[in-house]
Order: C-alpha cells, then sequence, then structure tokens
C-alpha cells in the first residue's frame, strides 16, 4: 500500500474527529446519552420507540446532512465507494455486509461510535474490549486479505 503525500489531508481528518468528539460531549453533557449510532437508530425504529424520538431523529438528520453539505462544499472524503458487478451481486454484497454489521453491533452491546468514541472516554472495560475485538478483527481481515489472498 503507498500513500499519497500529495493528496493526505490530516486537517480535515482532524475537524472531523474534533467535530464528532464536541457533538458526543454536548450529548452527554446536555441529555446525558451515549452517542452510539446503533443505539440511536434502534431505539428510533424499536417496536415501541422512545419518548425522546425527536433528538433521536435530529441527531441522525445532523449526520446526513453534514455529509450532504460536505459533499456539496466539495470537502476531501476518505475514499471512493468499492464498484460492484451489475446484477444481483451489486445488492447482494452490501447487504449482507450491513447485516453482519448489525448483527455485530447487537452481539457486541453497541457499535463502533459507542465504544469507540463514548465508551473509552468513559473509561468502560466493556467498550475496551469490544474495541479491541473490531480492532483485531480489522487487523487480522486486512492481512488476510492483502498478503494471503493477493487482493
Amino acid at each position: 500500500m503507498n500513500v499519497d503525500w500529495f493528496a493526505f489531508t490530516p486537517w480535515s481528518a482532524l475537524a472531523g474527529g474534533a467535530l464528532i468528539g464536541l457533538a458526543a460531549a454536548l450529548l452527554a453533557l446536555g441529555l446525558g446519552r451515549v452517542a452510539g449510532i446503533s443505539g440511536i437508530l434502534g431505539q428510533l425504529l424499536a417496536e415501541r420507540p422512545a419518548r425522546d424520538g425527536a433528538w433521536r431523529f435530529f441527531f441522525l438528520l445532523g449526520l446526513v446532512a453534514t455529509a450532504g453539505a460536505g459533499a456539496l462544499l466539495g470537502l476531501p472524503v476518505a475514499g471512493e465507494a468499492p464498484v460492484l458487478r451489475e446484477g444481483a451481486a451489486a445488492w447482494a454484497v452490501p447487504v449482507v455486509a450491513g447485516l453482519l454489521v448489525g448483527f455485530g453491533s447487537r452481539l457486541g452491546g453497541g457499535c463502533a461510535s459507542g465504544h469507540g468514541v463514548c465508551g473509552l472516554a468513559r473509561l468502560s472495560p466493556r467498550s475496551l474490549a469490544a474495541v479491541a475485538g473490531f480492532m483485531g478483527t480489522g487487523f487480522v481481515t486486512v492481512f488476510v486479505v492483502r498478503h494471503l489472498l493477493g487482493g
């Protein structure tokens, strides 16, 4: 893997991380809630939605709106989506991947944002174990795909 150092944009990553941290801190201080996206979305879509659904809706709307605003402003993005083949595979891969991510979030009792951003900030041992688990799995997956399978 080669890094194009002339296209490397650490300032946008730093600004994005700071804004995520600020949003998580404001949500925790203002409402006493954890900014875990799977939990926020899960409670909003639950059979018996939480009574505090308004803030959940606007939090998720803000995620989509800021991504859209960044695209309209031409801000740099982390990468491009992979191009899939036409036909059933074009839908099967992202659908299966999404289901696996959802299953993993339920199994781990939260998502990367909840454990990684908020849980680690609260020094939660459970979040430390979850982050170590999903980061370790990611490291192993990249190693297998790139070095053993030649991808």
